[in-house]
């Protein structure tokens, strides 16, 4: 989402954007689209490597996409990082990296073998690369991927945006969930994974049951990850709180999103590990405050804008007595939808991304033009 939207908001000021993915799932176009002004070219992935994808036709495309490009701009972590530098050496362009958060699996052999491989793929590039990109200043400093690069490593906010909740629509989601109108509903948007720690939120119910007994816990997002037994793991803790938890699985309409925040009294985020976690300005953006575990980069939201609490790493207990304090003053913590959007500006996001392709693009430095 991130990628689509600085992808159409640049195509949309006229420059010429091109996206080379995977189609990742078959009921995706082949081979190249036009999609609000951006094209889009999805390859060949026969086989996936945990949430990877391996493209045959991936080297090609690139290549010849770099002939004619100004700049290339990659995402991290992924694992053709050295490929793609490699390949923009040849052509003579120049790679902006934008990080989207250290890559953390679950500690088994073969998972140690791939975050080493990846990182060292990742390193060819990040010294080869004009510029790096980071969510926030708080995550560079501590991200094992970026703290080398400082010296080139630039933050900039994500791009953020989403409808308004539907009043009617999120108060029938409500009833729905919840058949007493005066007890809360505390929503958690993100996959059922291990690096956001789901069972700090299921346990963080024994603190928050003891005052609000008919509390509900509602999780969107997926939850049985095929590349993680964390679902299957955490079984005997599900069935605990049955009556209390609901399961939606991915929304993934934006306003149905929407209008899940607008349902929620206060959404909760209990991660490990997270460079930023976008759902976070989404439900503010909702009117919904956030409860957020204090790690690097995640924190950022709720430090800048006050609107949440911050609760210990790992702390089920402080999760739990942090959505309590909300609930208990939820006005405190609340912001108008125009405060948030001031912080976090969508405009203000492109113009920064434009302004580092611009600069290190192809034809600039000699005085040329760039698209």
């Amino acid at each position: 989402m991130h990628v689509q939207a600085i992808a159409e908001e640049l195509a949309r000021r006229g420059h010429e954007v091109t996206v080379i993915t995977s189609r990742y799932h078959p009921s995706l176009p082949r081979d190249e689209v036009v999609h609000n002004g951006v094209r889009v070219i999805r390859l060949w992935s026969p086989i996936h490597i945990s949430r990877g994808m391996i493209m045959p036709a991936y080297p090609l495309a690139m290549f010849l996409a770099m002939r004619n490009a100004d700049i290339v701009s990659i995402h991290t972590p992924m694992l053709e990082t050295a490929l793609v530098a490699t390949l923009a050496k040849l052509t003579g362009v120049n790679v902006v990296a934008t990080h989207h958060g250290d890559l953390v699996l679950p500690d088994k052999p073969f998972n140690r073998f791939i975050v080493g491989t990846m990182f060292a793929m990742y390193r060819v590039m990040a010294n080869w690369a004009a510029q790096l990109i980071a969510y926030s200043q708080d995550y560079a400093e501590n991200s094992y991927y970026l703290r080398p690069y400082l010296h080139k490593t630039t933050p900039i906010y994500p791009p953020i945006a989403i409808p308004e909740p539907n009043a009617e629509a999120a108060q029938a989601l409500r009833a729905t969930w919840q058949p007493n109108a005066n007890a809360p509903i505390i929503g958690y948007s993100g996959r059922f994974v291990e690096e956001k720690r789901p069972d700090l939120a299921l346990k963080a119910l024994e603190t928050i049951l003891k005052v609000h007994p008919n509390a509900k816990l509602v999780f969107a997002g997926e939850y049985d990850i095929p590349y993680e037994d964390t679902w299957q793991r955490h079984q005997d803790l599900i069935s605990k709180y049955q009556e209390n938890v609901i399961f939606l699985g991915l929304i993934k309409d934006p306003q149905d999103l929407a209008n899940f925040y607008g349902a929620c009294d206060v959404v909760v985020l209990t991660s490990d590990t997270e460079c930023f976690a976008l759902v976070q300005v989404e439900a503010m953006l909702c009117g919904t405050p956030m409860v957020m575990t204090d790690i690097a980069g995640g924190r950022v939201p709720v430090t800048v804008t006050g609107m949440g609490k911050l609760a210990t790493q790992g702390d089920a207990v402080s999760i739990g007595q942090a959505v309590l304090d909300i609930l208990a003053d939820r006005p405190k913590y609340t912001k108008t939808r125009q405060e948030i959007q001031a912080i976090f500006s969508f405009e203000e996001t492109v113009n920064r991304y434009e302004a580092l392709f611009l600069e290190h693009a192809r034809g600039t430095k000699d005085g040329g033009e760039a698209s």
